[in-house]
């Protein structure tokens, strides 16, 4: 893999988890949208009524952020701020972005296929048409950005 598709695939990972984080942090001020309300916003995101309150969204977004940061250390645009961090926190944090997003992508395929989410909520079209797309595509980049530079060296 050269250089240019493992900076797009940290800019990617990067962009995606920034836009979840401050969606995250507006959740976090009790405004729903583009819900109606509480409820709606919970089904719609994760197929159950669960508290989208600030002790649930601000470490959500936190995380969310580190994610973004580890990313763009990753592909050197953090400069000396970047540096601080080990390079195996950046190793075993994009592997565990990596994993996660999979995860979340395999058991999405799951919800589409009927297992554990009725056709006709909003839950089941945003995971079919955004969630699991997002999540496996973020998944491949996250694997590619995590791939250490002597395994690239290896199979070249």
């Amino acid at each position: 893999m050269n250089k240019r598709t493992k900076r797009v695939a940290g800019i990617l990972i990067a962009a995606a988890l920034i836009t979840d984080g401050f969606t995250h942090l507006y959740w976090a001020t009790g405004n729903v949208w583009p819900a109606h309300n509480d409820r709606s916003l919970s089904l719609a995101v994760l197929n159950m009524v669960v508290s989208f309150g600030p002790l649930v969204t601000l470490p959500l977004a936190m995380l969310l952020f580190a994610g973004a940061a580890i990313a763009l250390a990753r592909i050197d645009c953090l400069g000396r701020v970047g540096e601080l961090i080990p390079e195996w926190v950046l190793q075993m944090g994009t592997l565990a972005m990596a994993v996660g997003l999979l995860l979340r992508g395999l058991a999405g395929i799951v919800w589409i296929l009927g297992i554990g989410a009725d056709t006709s909520t909003t839950f089941y079209w945003l995971n079919l048409l955004a969630y699991t797309p997002a999540c496996l595509a973020l998944a491949v980049a996250a694997a590619l950005l995590a791939f250490p530079a002597r395994w690239q060296k290896a199979l070249a």
